[in-house]
């Protein structure tokens, strides 16, 4: 997915507003590390699309705020062996 970051900057924000998936699963998704997606999104997107970066950007902190959530089903389910 290399080429214009732009609008790589931009498909990443729309797939992760409509799925409201998490950074790692746009990574993987568009075949990048979860360090470009961060960097696409957090500094380049602000530059050239405010408005996309605010709504991504409360998905982000949504997806943030539960991590600790996720993180103990993970592990329950791993020892409960489900």
């Amino acid at each position: 997915m290399k080429g214009n970051i732009e609008e790589r900057a931009c498909r990443m924000a729309q797939y992760i507003i409509e799925n409201r998936t998490t950074v790692r699963a746009a990574a993987r998704a568009f075949g990048i590390s979860k360090s470009t997606v961060h960097k696409d999104l957090a500094e380049r997107l602000p530059a050239f699309n405010r408005a996309l970066y605010l709504q991504v950007k409360a998905v982000l902190d949504e997806n943030k705020a539960q991590r600790h959530i996720r993180g103990g089903i993970a592990t329950r389910k791993k020892y409960k062996g489900v």
